[in-house]
């Protein structure tokens, strides 16, 4: 890929694995020296309470590249929560990035160029699982991340796909409420 990417977003989920262990990732991937790039910088300067934004790191300070900034889709309550955000969801979407750049979604020569905010979902249940499997959790969310890169990167799903199958993807929560289960 050469020339400039501009803005990209994408999602995924994943999920099977115990009860609070899914992942849903929104991502936006952008080039740093535009309006990408500011706004950015201002979600790292803008702390909100119970919204925490910290960059994705491997370890307590070896940021990865692209320079990546998760945000909570939940208000953070816990200490118990913010331990796991910050720790083993923090880590896993650092590894979900350098996946992405290791398989060529993000390339390798514009990883000093662009950034990745990640609008990271945990679910709230986590914080009180006596005997949650952190592998299992570290793993869903770093699958998670690096499939929303992909599909960020390759534009998916395309609009040919959204057209063809807009009367036959329902979303579940609409469903169940049809239902009368929510």
């Amino acid at each position: 890929m050469s020339g400039r990417i501009g803005i990209r977003v994408g999602e995924a989920l994943v999920a099977g694995g115990p009860p609070g262990t899914a992942a849903e990732p929104e991502v936006a991937i952008g080039e740093m020296d535009g309006p990408f790039g500011t706004a950015f910088a201002n979600l790292l300067g803008n702390q909100v309470a119970g919204h925490s934004r910290v960059l994705a790191l491997l370890n307590t300070d070896v940021m990865v590249r692209p320079a990546t900034i998760c945000v909570s889709k939940v208000t953070v309550t816990s200490e118990r929560y913010t331990n796991i955000l910050m720790g083993t969801v923090q880590y896993a979407t650092a590894m979900g990035v350098l996946d992405a750049v290791r398989s060529g979604d993000i390339p390798k020569d514009k990883a000093n160029d662009l950034g990745i905010i990640v609008s990271v979902w945990l679910n709230p249940s986590v914080a009180t699982i006596d005997n949650l499997d952190h592998k299992i959790l570290f793993d869903i969310h770093r699958e998670a991340t690096a499939r929303a890169i992909h599909k960020a990167m390759s534009n998916e799903p395309s609009i040919d796909w959204l057209l063809a199958n807009q009367d036959r993807i329902i979303h579940k929560y609409f469903e169940r409420g049809l239902k009368g289960e929510i």
